[in-house]
């Protein structure tokens, strides 16, 4: 059996390291940050973490909202295209930045990309 992008990624400290660097881009991108002007970061990061840890198969401790209904508001507020490309960019970058192989960044980038629908609410 093939090992996890989870385990392949290098488990709970990657992920850790790699969302708080990725919310630092997203808070400094006047395009991204205003989604975020009254969200508990504390709990946004420990919800993330849990989440990407179960999307790339590493243990689910997931249990928040399903992406459609946890960003449903966020599209009520003008959520789009443009949003999430740039969210994706700033995950990208924030792989890129943590020296994780193209191959990898590119079935990370897969996932994140397949949850567009559900994120947009289309």
């Amino acid at each position: 059996m093939s090992q996890s992008i989870f385990d392949r990624i290098g488990g709970e400290n990657a992920v850790d390291a790699a969302v708080d660097i990725f919310y630092r881009k997203v808070l400094r991108d006047p395009i991204t940050a205003p989604f975020f002007d009254s969200v508990d970061m504390d709990s946004q990061r420990t919800k993330q973490k849990a989440f990407l840890t179960m999307a790339f198969g590493g243990p689910h401790r997931y249990s928040g909202k399903d992406l459609r209904a946890a960003h449903a508001p966020l599209v009520a507020k003008g959520l789009n295209d443009a949003h999430f490309n740039a969210v994706a960019g700033h995950l990208q970058a924030t792989l890129r930045e943590l020296d994780v192989p193209s191959d990898l960044i590119g079935e990370v980038m897969a996932v994140a990309g397949s949850t567009r629908a559900d994120v947009l609410g289309l």
